[in-house]
């Protein structure tokens, strides 16, 4: 049997159970694999999702779209890839209230760029902070919702976002200070203004 690394369990991130860590594909042994495995399988999903012929027929306010893009940042990597977690986290809502929370969140999404309720960064940045705060999947969340807030970004005529201009997988002040404007967000009735400035950072 090979040795399957355990996903850090750095301050924001997902644990995973017994039965989710043994879906690994790859033979990995150490969490520095696992971490560049990951990379450049999201690299892969972050091509395709920003090409132009992709953008131009996508919606991401559209509940396929979500498992779609996710599959596709972890195929390679975790065979529950573009599937919703079937147990509850120390993060997210109970999993059985999924569905119902994205159903919501779409419907919202979409009404605020129909009529414009906010900016184009804000809907993106909104939409990226329900989407953690909801956290789907089995881990991959933040990477999911940030390449999600890009492709809303992009296809709206933005840049995509800088996200603190660092990777946000290990502990270090951009992930603690990520963390921290997430949390704000969560505790002061969706003012996700120090979010939507880090995003930008």
């Amino acid at each position: 049997m090979n040795a399957i690394p355990i996903p850090s369990q750095a301050p924001g991130n997902t644990p995973l159970d017994a039965e989710e860590v043994v879906q690994l594909i790859p033979s990995l042994a150490t969490q520095q694999e696992l971490n560049e495995w990951e990379r450049q399988n999201i690299l892969e999903a972050r091509k395709w999702a920003l090409s132009a012929r992709v953008l131009k027929r996508a919606d991401p306010f559209r509940e396929p779209y979500l498992r779609e893009l996710h599959r596709r940042m972890f195929d390679q990597t975790w065979g529950w890839a573009g599937r919703y977690r079937r147990s509850n986290k120390n993060l997210g809502v109970p999993f059985h209230q999924i569905m119902n929370h994205l159903a919501a969140l779409l419907g919202d999404a979409q009404y605020w760029m129909e009529r414009q309720t906010f900016i184009t960064d804000e809907i993106a940045v909104r939409f990226h902070h329900r989407l953690v705060w909801i956290h789907p999947f089995p881990n991959g969340n933040g990477r999911h919702a940030r390449l999600l807030a890009d492709v809303i970004a992009v296809k709206h005529g933005r840049e995509e976002f800088t996200w603190g201009a660092k990777a946000l997988v290990d502990a270090g002040p951009a992930r603690a200070e990520y963390i921290r404007c997430l949390k704000a967000a969560d505790a002061k009735n969706d003012d996700i203004q120090g979010l939507l400035k880090f995003a930008r950072s």
